[in-house]
């Protein structure tokens, strides 16, 4: 769904004469764009609303300090403000809200593309964690890096997702398994946010996998989690969230139930994994448990969908995961029916999911799930921005909104999935600073 404006209908207020008085240190407009493609709203979008993307028109925005003050017509902007202290070409381009990847696993080492040429010969995921491979593979890894190789390797990753137009990301621990390792992942988080124009979110996600040490007494690991590594974790205020992963052979319904409930407890937001292999009953345990949001879904159940939509769950779907994994695609046509709102994710990680491209994701959410291109991108905007808790701030293109924007080299946001396979992003903007200038990173 696209609601066209004409361009003179602008949608900025300032929320005060700070336009006119110029007195802001930073002040940047955007012009020269060809369209102006954003949701709006601070909340995130269900149902017929999914694709509600609204386009201005021959539109400059301009930003001061890190907020977005004005998006409009430039002789109505002109009248109103000073001369900016920059200007940003737009050359003709769209401009969108910056991406909010809401499920990543971004801080790892070591690689597994011999599993991938495995997959390729015909073993399937679980065949290769089965013998030793998948995630305890890239836990073994992780445990044996430094603080500091982890670091390096997580901000090389935030550079590419930077590159590829994304101005948040969430970010899980879930490959340490032990005390120190997962605070190691974390604290390797907090260091790489204070570095990085990228905004992190820190997922706490000890219950990723069960350890090969606890195989034998997985409820014993559970015991571990939530009375030894849950509380390192909120006593350095470490994670905004956590997350666990609900599946057979990983955590059963009661497990999770057991660890939501801690972590709800101890005052975190609740993400969980849930019907990725098998409907394990994950998406109604999501409603259940009072998860903002369930990522996976693949089997999940229609009574699941439905019991999402009563308890406002956000669905996160991983398309990157289904075309890496040749494997089914979430299905998305059904939430959207039902009344879910969907968000999308790269769920950057070394075995099932590697890369960080969110266009990338927009292109096979829409080629592969079944999105059309406006749900798509409100789905890695607006929605992905309510699964973080940051729809009052991000995902969208308003005044009063932070000023995390992107620039495509595209006429309109259809190219998105329409020019698949290239990185359309010129420029991004976070938090009113230009990050990227014609496809390079900035000094930062």
């Amino acid at each position: 769904m696209i609601r066209r404006r004409p361009a003179s209908d602008n949608t900025s207020r300032p929320q005060s004469n700070r336009g006119r008085r110029g007195d802001q240190a930073r002040s940047l407009l955007i012009e020269g764009a060809a369209v102006v493609a954003t949701p709006r709203g601070n909340h995130a979008l269900a149902g017929p609303e999914q694709g509600a993307i609204q386009l201005i028109p021959d539109a400059v925005v301009r930003c001061e300090g890190s907020d977005v003050v004005f998006v409009g017509k430039r002789r109505e902007h002109d009248r109103r403000f000073q001369r900016p202290n920059e200007i940003l070409e737009a050359a003709d381009g769209t401009v969108i809200p910056g991406f909010v990847d809401p499920h990543t696993h971004l801080p790892f080492a070591g690689y597994r593309e011999g599993e991938f040429d495995r997959r390729l010969a015909g073993e399937s995921y679980a065949q290769i964690a089965a013998s030793g491979g998948g995630i305890v593979s890239t836990v073994a890894a992780t445990r044996r890096a430094s603080f500091t190789e982890l670091l390096q390797l997580t901000l090389r990753r935030l550079d590419r997702q930077l590159l590829c137009g994304t101005t948040t990301t969430e970010a899980k621990s879930g490959y340490g398994l032990e005390l120190e390792a997962e605070l190691k992942q974390l604290r390797v988080l907090e260091q790489a946010g204070e570095r990085h124009p990228v905004e992190v979110v820190p997922t706490a996600m000890p219950a990723h996998e069960v350890p090969v040490e606890w195989r034998h007494d997985a409820d014993g690991y559970v015991n571990v989690v939530v009375r030894e590594i849950y509380p390192a974790i909120a006593a350095e205020r470490l994670a905004e969230q956590v997350d666990v992963f609900c599946e057979r052979g990983v955590f059963t319904p009661d497990q999770t139930r057991r660890l939501l409930a801690d972590a709800k407890h101890l005052g975190w937001r609740i993400h969980l994994h849930a019907d990725e292999l098998c409907d394990l009953g994950g998406a109604a345990l999501a409603a259940e448990t009072g998860a903002a949001a369930a990522s996976h879904l693949l089997y999940a159940s229609r009574e699941g969908i439905a019991a999402m939509a009563r308890a406002g769950v956000i669905a996160i779907a991983l398309p990157g995961v289904s075309f890496f994994l040749r494997d089914r695609f979430a299905p998305v046509r059904e939430l959207v029916k039902a009344g879910v709102p969907v968000a999308v994710a790269t769920d950057c990680n070394p075995g099932s999911s590697h890369t960080e491209s969110m266009s990338a994701v927009v292109a096979l959410a829409c080629l592969g799930a079944g999105l059309s291109s406006e749900e798509a991108l409100v789905a890695a905007t607006l929605n992905a921005a309510a699964a973080l808790g940051r729809a009052d701030r991000l995902g969208s293109v308003e005044v009063g909104k932070q000023a995390d924007l992107v620039v495509l080299d595209a006429p309109s946001p259809k190219h998105l999935a329409y020019h698949f396979g290239v990185n359309l992003v010129r420029h991004v903007v976070k938090a009113g600073k230009v990050v990227v200038r014609s496809g390079a990173l900035q000094t930062h």
